[in-house]
């Protein structure tokens, strides 16, 4: 496997998947023998921001997105919420790491379901921050108006006082995993990302970065990454005990992993 990280605890369903019985979260672990579909740079991550805004605008809403190092290796974490295929109520949160090499990419990823009832983290912030206050626009992209809102009761500072939140327990897993996960050494020996295809050829061209497209139609972005200039992912509370046990893994659960952000 490219990245070695901390099972203890799951129920490893098949090869490159693994879930929480306590909770039905769902963990996944890929690995892409082709050239990363990032449409910016790492470095670029204003650029990076607000295409993966606009792109997930589609299915949901991107939470936050932010270029770090896992075990020194360049890397993209991103958070996403999406509506549950199989409820008729009730969204999806995903937290993934993505590892970019210039011919192939590890995907590191949790699902965490809102099970029972949905929207009380929402209703708790409402009187908190006031209602016209609960929807602002994205940060990344304020034009953008997706399948999902941007809310505010998805903030980070919220997650200490909803511990057992699907959103909580995705950004706290994450956040762990981030700082503990190990690169295997004959995958971080790859070469690099550096930025996505067709970026020469627009830059030849004197197509501006932002905006812009080669040839091929691609998004056309500039700039070569620094590992070392990286985001700081917030400190979360440790994870709380005594979670009540739950059902075993439903199929639903795994069809929604995979049918999540890619």
């Amino acid at each position: 496997m490219p990245i070695v990280f901390e099972t203890g605890g799951l129920q490893q369903l098949d090869q490159t998947t693994w879930g929480d019985p306590a909770t039905r979260d769902i963990i996944t672990l890929s690995y892409i023998d082709l050239e990363p579909d990032l449409p910016a740079a790492l470095s670029d991550i204003d650029t990076l921001r607000r295409r993966l805004t606009e792109l997930q605008s589609e299915f949901g809403c991107l939470i936050e997105a932010h270029a770090i190092t896992v075990d020194s290796q360049p890397a993209l974490l991103r958070l996403e919420k999406f509506p549950l295929a199989d409820q008729a109520t009730g969204l999806g949160f995903t937290a993934g790491i993505v590892v970019p090499k210039a011919g192939c990419s590890a995907i590191l990823k949790i699902m965490c379901p809102e099970t029972g009832r949905s929207g009380v983290r929402e209703a708790a912030v409402v009187p908190k921050v006031g209602f016209t206050n609960m929807f602002p626009p994205h940060p990344y992209a304020p034009e953008i108006k997706g399948k999902l809102p941007y809310n505010a009761a998805d903030d980070a500072r919220w997650d200490p006082q909803f511990p057992d939140h699907p959103l909580t327990r995705a950004r706290r897993w994450i956040t762990h995993i981030s700082r503990t996960a190990r690169v295997d050494p004959r995958f971080a020996a790859l070469p690099a990302f550096t930025r996505p295809a067709g970026t020469a050829a627009s830059e030849s061209t004197g197509s501006g970065a932002a905006g812009a497209a080669d040839v091929e139609g691609k998004p056309a972005t500039a700039s070569k990454p620094d590992p070392g200039e990286t985001t700081p992912i917030p400190a979360q509370p440790p994870a709380s005990d005594g979670k009540p046990t739950a059902p075993p893994l439903p199929r639903a659960a795994r069809a929604n992993a995979a049918s999540a952000s890619r």
